[in-house]
């Protein structure tokens, strides 16, 4: 909230967890955090929330809706984006400073970015691992529906690079029809110089722009 109205000067709500109807909304942020205690896995109670239905509805009308950690999480466990987030490699929480680079700069998150260009952004999870069977790792790969990998300081992606042992460093995907982003990587912990760097302020702002808005 203080990402989005105080350091970039939006609207925004908060959304009861009953709500049945978000269509007086432009986009949808379902945050990071461990809902519901994060009990039997990350994101699998908060699935069945009642306002996941609202959510479900509102991206099934063109809404843009951005996952972030957690958030990504619970859109996997509801099959609103692809795989699924495991337990890290290394079975340890990470709480970081990661590089990301942009691997697609054409969708409705990314579209004030170029390719390849790198952003800093703070990890803090357990369970960022992210995995799917080949033929989805395939399809995502072949129609360019990772935004985000994990990446060197020189913008290479290496295992070193990866902080949690998710598939071909994969940090961010989009759906096909390109109005669904989840992310492992908390974009409001870098909206401002005062924590540590504002790069990931591009994704917010890709997103209301008319370009995202009226895609």
């Amino acid at each position: 909230m203080h990402a989005l109205t105080s350091l970039l000067g939006q609207q925004a709500e908060y959304v009861w967890h009953e709500e049945q109807d978000l269509s007086g909304f432009d986009a949808v942020v379902i945050p990071g955090g461990f809902s519901y205690g994060d009990h039997l896995r990350a994101g699998a109670i908060a699935r069945f929330s009642p306002v996941m239905e609202a959510v479900a509805r509102f991206a099934a009308d063109g809404g843009l809706v951005i996952g972030i950690c957690n958030g990504f999480q619970i859109l996997c466990e509801a099959g609103m984006l692809p795989g699924v987030l495991t337990r890290n490699d290394h079975l340890q929480f990470r709480c970081t400073w990661v590089n990301l680079r942009i691997d697609n700069a054409e969708t409705r998150f990314s579209h004030l970015a170029r390719a390849g260009q790198l952003i800093r952004i703070p990890i803090s999870h357990g369970e960022g691992n992210y995995q799917a069977d080949d033929a989805t790792i395939e399809e995502l790969e072949l129609d360019g529906l990772v935004v985000f990998r994990y990446a060197t300081g020189a913008g290479k992606v290496e295992t070193a690079a990866n902080p949690n042992g998710s598939i071909n460093n994969i940090a961010g995907i989009v759906n096909k029809t390109g109005n669904i982003l989840g992310m492992m990587p908390h974009p409001e912990r870098a909206c401002e110089s005062l924590t540590g760097g504002d790069d990931a302020a591009l994704i917010f702002r890709s997103m209301w722009t008319p370009r995202a808005l009226n895609a």
